[in-house]
């Protein structure tokens, strides 16, 4: 049962008459424990009969525990949850640079929703890094419940407040700045403009959704492969690419988050629905056989001497594609190069991507599919009833081909790189 014990002050190595009580309760283990600081005997006695209560109930949490600081728990926390060496990186990231800067010598209990509220408002980044490192705050603490060192996550399930003020309320130029968006126009000129060997890879992403680190990833063994599916009396056969792993490029980091090696290294991909086979419409399987045959790597789409592209190194490629670029006259030592007028500022392999989903739903392909090709998880209880059926298949690849086929009207190109005529010949 609980009690109270006297604590005398004491000044200058002697006890005084003064004293405060010291609350006295019995620990899970069946050990004393106390808690001093309390004015009256009453406090102290009623603490530790509440302590008693949540032990006995099962929701007790250990004060020395809630004193942990934010920064001692989130290394906990790092080096228990292991992930992806991407995913860590950029969890690190985040807390480097954002997170413990602020956080990191706030004891867990002390923590409220107000006050990282204010602190998200006040950061001088973009608002989608500011919901990013909430979400880890929230997933950490979280954690520290499940850990037994909170019993509540003040931050879960709490919508954020978004600066309105000044010059947070005026509209944000889009990316790419162009009412259209990204046109398959564009990628055709910019794939045209890179060569072959890199253009293909510019192609492939527009009209497969590729994601970066999946195209690095692409292996020859799993390009062009063949789909058989049953559709009516007969069978839908098309050509596929197998998506079954990624290069990740991320900085390593020991157990206690210190910086280590630079790596570019190759991993399952990232969840179940983005292991995926994308059917690939006529033109490309055509341009990527041609690849293929000259093509001497197993890695698809990579640097000329067969190792996977650093993001660094294909921005220098391909960002003059896209963004134009200046003459460069012949000198001495160097060789003369032409200018190139801007095609799509800011574009990048990202809005590539997209670039894809939006075509697909400009040629209505069902959800079913497009979800798969995406890579992405079909929320609801409708992915466990609708699959995509051989109908489905057919008509997006026979869109995409069309989509194809007008942009290189459009834009006055009968072949590509020169090499390969793709237009369509009466029989």
């Amino acid at each position: 049962m609980a009690y109270a014990e006297k604590v005398y002050k004491v000044r200058g190595g002697k006890q005084t008459k003064q004293f405060t009580w010291r609350a006295c309760y019995k620990l899970p283990n069946g050990k004393k424990g106390t808690e001093p600081g309390f004015a009256t005997k009453n406090l102290a006695v009623e603490w530790g009969a509440e302590q008693e209560r949540l032990i006995k109930a099962g929701v007790w949490i250990d004060p020395t525990r809630r004193a942990t600081t934010f920064g001692e728990f989130a290394g906990v926390f790092m080096a228990a949850r292991k992930k992806r060496g991407r995913t860590i990186g950029t969890r690190w990231d985040r807390l480097d640079n954002h997170i413990l800067p602020r956080w990191k010598d706030t004891p867990l209990g002390a923590i409220t929703w107000f006050d990282v509220d204010s602190w998200q408002q006040g950061m001088t980044v973009e608002d989608v890094t500011r919901g990013h490192c909430v979400s880890l705050m929230s997933t950490i603490m979280t954690a520290a419940v499940d850990a037994g060192y909170l019993t509540v996550n003040p931050l879960f399930g709490r919508r954020r407040t978004r600066d309105t003020s000044g010059e947070a309320a005026w509209a944000k130029p889009p990316k790419i700045r162009r009412d259209g968006g990204v046109r398959p126009e564009d990628a055709l000129l910019v794939a045209e403009r890179l060569g072959p060997a890199r253009g293909i890879h510019v192609l492939t992403t527009a009209f497969t959704g590729l994601r970066w680190g999946e195209g690095l990833g692409l292996h020859r063994d799993n390009t062009l492969l063949t789909r058989r599916q049953p559709w009516g009396a007969g069978e839908f056969v098309c050509p596929i690419l197998r998506v079954a792993e990624e290069y990740a490029e991320y900085q390593e980091r020991d157990e206690h988050g210190a910086k280590k090696r630079y790596v570019v290294q190759l991993e399952p991909t990232k969840n179940d629905g983005s292991t995926r086979d994308i059917d690939v419409p006529p033109f490309l399987a055509v341009l990527l056989r041609h690849h293929l045959a000259d093509w001497p790597g197993e890695r698809v789409f990579a640097t000329p001497s067969g190792t996977p592209w650093l993001r660094g190194n294909w921005s220098r490629t391909f960002r003059p594609a896209a963004d134009g670029r200046e003459e460069r006259p012949k000198r001495q030592g160097v060789a003369y190069r032409a200018a190139w007028e801007p095609i799509c500022p800011g574009l990048d392999m990202r809005a590539l991507r997209a670039l894809h989903d939006t075509m697909q739903s400009e040629i209505g392909v069902k959800e079913p599919l497009a979800f798969e090709a995406a890579g992405h998880r079909r929320p609801g209880i409708k992915r466990h009833y609708q699959k995509p059926t051989a109908a489905m298949r057919a008509e997006r690849l026979d869109g995409l081909e069309e989509v194809f086929r007008s942009a290189m009207r459009s834009v006055g190109l009968k072949t590509l790189w020169g090499r390969v005529d793709l237009q369509k010949h009466s029989p």
